[in-house]
C-alpha cells in the first residue's frame, strides 16, 4: 500500500525559509515521478518541482533558484527546501507520486501526473 505523508509546513514573513517532508513509501515502480504541488484558495493546482526516477529534476518557472528539492532514499524522504519566500508562495503544498508510462519520456517535466497524494502541508507567508 502506497502512503505519502507531508510535514514541516507552518506560518513565516516574505524572505524567511521553510523545508517540507515528504514520507512516500509502498510503491515499487522501476520508473516514477515523485515531487511536490500546492494550491492557493482559489486558484488551480500547480506542479512546484519533481524529481523522475533517473534524476531528471524539474522546477516551475516561479520557484526556480529559491527551492530546492532533494531526496533520501534510503529513508524514503523526499524534501522540498523553500527560500526567499513570497507571500505568493501561500498554498497547500502537497506531496505525490505516480509510475511513468512505458515508453513515455517526459513524463515528469509537465506536472500532469499524481496517483497518490499525501494530506498536504499549509504554507502560510506574510508580508
Amino acid at each position: 500500500q502506497v502512503q505519502v505523508v507531508e510535514s514541516g509546513g507552518g506560518s513565516v514573513q516574505a524572505g524567511g525559509s521553510l523545508r517540507l517532508s515528504c514520507v512516500a513509501s509502498g510503491y515499487t515502480y522501476s520508473n516514477y515521478c515523485v515531487g511536490w504541488f500546492r494550491q492557493a484558495p482559489g486558484k488551480e493546482r500547480e506542479g512546484v518541482a519533481a524529481f523522475e526516477s533517473d534524476g531528471i529534476i524539474t522546477y516551475a518557472d516561479s520557484v526556480k533558484g529559491r527551492f530546492t528539492i532533494s531526496r533520501d532514499n534510503a529513508k524514503n524522504t523526499l524534501y522540498l527546501q523553500m527560500n526567499s519566500l513570497k507571500p505568493e508562495d501561500t498554498a497547500m503544498y502537497y506531496c505525490a507520486v505516480d509510475e511513468v508510462p512505458t515508453s513515455v519520456v517526459n513524463y515528469c517535466y509537465d506536472f500532469g501526473w499524481g496517483d497518490y497524494w499525501g494530506q498536504g502541508t499549509q504554507v502560510t507567508v506574510s508580508s
